[in-house]
């Protein structure tokens, strides 16, 4: 009875301090950066009241997906620095208690962290994100280049689209390549431009294309026309489709089955650079998730202080390494997308570093 009061106590304190974190957290993240220029935008005539309403709505699971590993990291530090000042640490552990047995309740509350976080970055969030674009009318303006290789794995062609939609294909570049390169030559044989093409879930047709052919001396040899030409078919066709469709959608707009197909085109058709990049997103998903547990056993840690120590020192360990988590996200995923380091090593330095700083501060502490 007496361990079962033990871990109640130490979860409600460590709850109500985790809550308190994450809502401060999102009114700080908030307020500049959405709420004040969504005010000014409703006070401008640009959006009514509701619209506004809905925007901040739409808005918060985007930053509760952030706010919650670094709630429970506060909260932890928080909780047991008022332990630790106040004497109940010490008190549990001259009780027979281990400090990790003293932890356990918190372990638990992290592992459903760690679930929640996982529901909102992978359904909440791309739902959100899908409303938010709806609701702004906004549309990612993208490039879409597709290359298509020959069973040697040289090029054959390559499809630039420069104008879509969901249903429309417009502003069609098509660079042809010779199947030989001899030295003096040019690589290209032919451009075809074309205003529209016509996708019927078979084959990519090009109609009244200009067709500028190219010697293997790189001199443009004739100016032509071609009609109802088809430029891909089958698999490959079907294949660069769903990719450009995908491609209109940042990562956070997708949810985990679709960008586990979009990982799986993107593999399929070689395009290797958005393959890694989309990967390391993907596993993103998973490793963020397991930082709350991370986060707050290293929250406990810090926290645990002797009485006379100072109490700003864990927390400001805590602020330097919330800073060092997100700021490096974007380097990672560049590290990642370049092929420098496999996006399995990206996505796990974060954890790997957590368990390090963790293992170093329990031998500091002496626990």
């Amino acid at each position: 009875m007496k361990i079962k009061l033990l871990d109640r106590y130490i979860f409600s304190q460590v709850l109500f301090s985790c809550l308190g974190c994450i809502i401060i957290f999102m009114i700080v993240w908030i307020m500049p950066e959405i709420f004040l220029k969504t005010v000014q935008r409703t006070i401008a005539g640009d959006y009514t009241v509701e619209l506004a309403v809905k925007i901040i709505l739409y808005e918060l699971p985007k930053v509760l997906n952030i706010a919650l590993p670094v709630g429970m990291l506060l909260g932890c530090i928080i909780t047991f620095d008022k332990l630790s000042k106040d004497s109940e640490i010490t008190v549990m552990r001259s009780s027979g208690f281990p400090f990790f047995r003293i932890i356990t309740s918190v372990i638990i509350l992290s592992i459903f962290m760690c679930l929640f976080t996982f529901i909102v970055g992978s359904k909440l969030l791309p739902f959100s994100a899908c409303k938010l674009k709806t609701i702004k009318n906004e549309s990612r303006i993208s490039q879409f280049v597709f290359p298509v290789k020959n069973s040697d794995d040289s090029m054959n062609k390559i499809i630039i689209v420069s104008n879509f939609d969901t249903d429309n294909i417009r502003d069609v570049i098509v660079l042809n390549f010779y199947n030989y390169a001899e030295k003096g030559s040019s690589l290209l044989s032919s451009i075809l431009i074309s205003d529209y093409v016509k996708y019927d879930k078979k084959n990519w047709i090009i109609n009244n294309a200009k067709k500028y052919i190219i010697s293997e001396e790189g001199i443009f040899k004739e100016i032509g026309e071609e009609k109802d030409l088809n430029i891909l078919q089958g698999d490959s066709a079907v294949n660069a489709f769903k990719l450009m469709k995908y491609s209109l959608h940042r990562d956070r707009e997708l949810t985990n089955p679709q960008i586990s197909e979009y990982i799986k085109l993107l593999k399929k058709e070689k395009m290797d650079d958005e393959y890694r990049f989309m990967l390391n997103k993907y596993i993103q998903r998973f490793v963020h998730s397991f930082m709350c547990i991370l986060f707050a056993i290293l929250g406990c840690l810090l926290g645990f202080s002797k009485p006379r120590e100072q109490k700003f020192i864990g927390m400001l360990i805590a602020v330097g390494i919330i800073f060092l988590y997100y700021i490096t996200m974007p380097f990672l995923d560049l590290l990642a997308e370049k092929a420098v380091l496999s996006p399995w090593v990206t996505s796990m330095i974060a954890p790997v570093f957590a368990i390090v700083v963790i293992f170093c501060l329990k031998r500091a502490k002496d626990l």
